[in-house]
């Protein structure tokens, strides 16, 4: 992709304005998972140590355009500080007097944080008068937020016209990781693609099967496929409205030469609640009154060797119930065997999505894997070859500039 990354950019004495994505959650102004700050952190660091004065903008929670407390970045600047080893100074809005007033009095290798975006309806509007507003705070912008380039807003889209635009170094990775288990892979390539429901990932299965040597469904979007291959799921989460399109993803796959591998064997019981009494039976034995909640080993053993036999593998949504137990004993066990073969060098592991970074990270496979996404909805957008207009922007500018 045509996309100038800031690495190459000379920012000493300049001002970076970079979109981060510090949304992170707080339970009564305190922050209760700090991972997107601890990922942004070598971002701020790198541009601090080549001397730029960095203003960070983010958005928190969805304010809906009011300047609530409740959703005010102050903790995240707290944090910062004490990460950074700095004293990150935070403006009570993020553009107009005060905005302008912290970023004018910087010094280089200085940071600040702005107040929530989202505390304009210009933000999510993607309006040229907000982004304007925005521009003047900056010499340079850095979109490295990956997670929000999925939305055409006005700190990720409009601002792009405004300033000379790069991308981050966290941008730079999540897209070279996708475009390698995309668009380049190593060969065999396999997905594998969970979660509750086939309806919510159409988009993903038909853009990946013709890319795909393995597609491996597993969660409750397999029970769909199995109920269309004409076994009975018994209470199993099953769409029987999505019955033909299981059957055409199929057809699909049978088309292209993508080997579809589904569960043989499933973990059932009859309530969905922890530790409840279940047992593993073959796919063509579900009691009428149970559901299925997990993969079986059979099936862990099937998906494991397929992996052993693939040189890339990308991984979105769990194989089960795996947050009651014990229905995330496939997940792991699958999760862990694929870090194995990451850390022995055989396997390039690619995994998003909210569900996926949680299963993989409780089963203690996450800092293992090629590379995790922490991104939701730009993850699996980009999973079904969307455009995402954060990124396009990034891209236009780029080629509008070599023109």
């Amino acid at each position: 992709m045509s996309i100038q990354s800031i690495e190459n950019v000379d920012v000493t004495g300049k001002l970076v304005l970079v979109r981060a994505d510090l949304n992170v959650p707080l339970s009564g102004g305190v922050i209760t998972d700090s991972t997107r700050i601890d990922r942004f952190l070598p971002t701020a660091r790198g541009l601090m140590a080549r001397g730029a004065r960095v203003v960070i903008m983010s958005h928190l929670g969805r304010p809906d355009g009011d300047a609530n407390p409740t959703f005010s970045l102050a903790p995240v600047a707290l944090e910062l500080s004490e990460k950074l080893g700095v004293s990150v100074k935070f403006t009570n809005d993020c553009v107009g007097q005060s905005a302008e007033a912290a970023v004018h009095g910087m010094a280089d290798g200085d940071v600040v944080l702005l107040e929530n975006l989202r505390f304009h309806k210009g933000e999510t509007a993607n309006d040229d008068t907000f982004a304007t507003k925005l521009s003047v705070l900056a010499d340079i912008y850095v979109n490295d937020a990956f997670s929000t380039a999925h939305r055409a807003h006005a700190s990720t889209h409009a601002i792009t016209k405004k300033l000379p635009s790069y991308a981050g170094p966290s941008l730079m990775a999540e897209i070279n990781a996708l475009s390698s288990a995309l668009t380049t892979p190593e060969k065999p390539v396999a997905a594998l693609v969970g979660g509750a429901k086939v309806s919510s990932k159409i988009g993903v299965l038909e853009f990946l099967v013709p890319k795909m040597d393995k597609l491996i469904i597993g969660g409750g979007m397999a029970n769909t496929f199995l109920a269309a291959l004409g076994h009975d799921v018994g209470k199993s989460l099953c769409e029987m409205d999505a019955l033909d399109t299981a059957n055409g993803i199929m057809d699909a796959a049978k088309a292209s030469g993508c080997e579809l591998i589904l569960p043989v064997d499933v973990v059932v019981a009859k309530e969905f609640a922890a530790n409840a009494e279940n047992e593993v039976v073959a796919i063509d034995a579900i009691p009428a009154d149970a559901m299925a909640l997990d993969v079986g080993p059979q099936s862990e053993a099937t998906i494991i060797a397929a992996l052993s036999a693939c040189k890339t593998l990308l991984w979105n949504g769990p194989l089960g119930a795996f947050e009651i137990e014990p229905f995330g004993h496939g997940t792991f066990a699958v999760a862990r065997a694929a870090a194995d073969l990451t850390q022995k060098g055989k396997l390039i592991t690619v995994a998003g999505g909210g569900d996926t970074a949680a299963a993989l990270n409780d089963a203690g496979a996450s800092g293992d894997f090629t590379y995790l996404s922490t991104a939701g909805g730009a993850f699996l957008e980009w999973l079904e070859g969307r455009e995402l207009p954060g990124v396009a922007a990034l891209e236009n500018q780029s080629e509008t500039e070599a023109a």
